[in-house]
């Protein structure tokens, strides 16, 4: 009986350990969910966010406050000269050639010559140099006319032609004997022709003197036709809508300025030593063309189509001086 009184005591301590065990379990479970029910939201969600990117790969960092640079956007204009592929069968946009402006008003077209307009070569200034010859062949040259039909024609030594401000220019040769003759300015003559010097075809120099003669002293003074035709543009080869070369042909007075309309009003184009004007951006190209002489007449000429090449009249011309 003493036996199974012992027993039993041991049973009930052991019954007692077991429950103390897992009330102190639960308890430690319950203070232990308190606590992470406690902590800030904000903790949390960091910790999923780490956890997040760092199993996909952490990003690079980056400097505080600056944002990661882009690619750079591809140019929508090619450098100058460069033409740009277009699909099958699109076409470059282009003026309506079917309209030409009729010449502007003297009372809002017209303002005095100036210096800076009429260059070296000036209206009512007469010259002095010496005339020399040469074979002009079909009478292209440095302006980029083309062959010429009226071989009176001459090249202007380096420094009168300016940057080919004499191009077009016609001009009234004289020499000591009394004879002249009118030649138009189509190409340079480079060193070692000296200022105030003409070269010109054979033609115009037989209406002078002998060719055999070979060098005379003359005087040359700026003229101004009385019926040269009208006026014609030409876009230059490999004219786009991104980049393009214009120039007038046919002109009775020398050009002084030659402008596009563009978005934003009008753009004076540089001129070339091959006598085009140049956009090389593109601004203007196939849009109205105004063109200035010396004088500072001005005519807006509308409906040229960007054609390359294509010499296209207008009904415009300078008024004579």
């Amino acid at each position: 009986m003493q036996e199974t009184r012992q027993a039993a005591r041991q049973r009930r301590r052991r019954r007692g350990l077991m429950v103390g065990t897992t009330t102190g379990l639960v308890v430690t479970g319950l203070l232990v969910c308190l606590v992470m029910t406690m902590q800030p939201d904000g903790k949390k969600d960091a910790g999923r966010a780490t956890a997040v990117t760092d199993s996909q790969g952490s990003p690079p960092p980056t400097s505080p406050g600056k944002k990661p640079s882009s690619p750079p956007a591809p140019s929508a204009t090619p450098s100058a000269g460069a033409r740009t592929p277009t699909s099958a069968g699109a076409t470059s946009p282009t003026v309506s050639p079917t309209t030409s402006a009729a010449p502007p008003s003297a009372s809002t077209q017209r303002a005095p010559a100036t210096s800076s307009l009429a260059g070296r070569i000036r209206p009512k200034s007469t010259r002095k140099g010496v005339a020399t010859v040469y074979k002009a062949g079909v009478g292209d040259g440095a302006c980029s006319y083309g062959p010429s039909d009226d071989m009176m024609i001459a090249a202007m030594n380096t420094t009168d032609y300016e940057t080919s401000k004499a191009c077009g220019a016609y001009v009234l040769v004289r020499a000591a004997n009394g004879a002249s003759v009118t030649v138009r300015i189509t190409n340079e003559c480079p060193l070692p022709c000296a200022p105030g010097q003409l070269d010109l075809s054979e033609q115009a120099f037989a209406r002078l003197a002998p060719i055999s003669t070979g060098r005379i002293a003359i005087t040359w003074s700026l003229s101004s036709p009385e019926t040269p035709g009208t006026i014609s543009i030409r876009y230059k080869n490999g004219s786009s809508p991104y980049w393009c070369g214009i120039q007038a042909i046919g002109h009775r007075n020398p050009l002084a300025r030659l402008e596009v309309r563009t978005s934003g009003g009008w753009r004076q184009l540089a001129r070339t030593d091959y006598n085009y004007f140049l956009s090389p951006d593109g601004s203007g190209c196939g849009r109205a063309i105004r063109i200035t002489d010396i004088y500072g007449e001005r005519l807006t000429i509308n409906g040229i189509a960007l054609r390359p090449e294509a010499v296209q009249p207008t009904q415009v011309q300078f008024t004579h001086r």
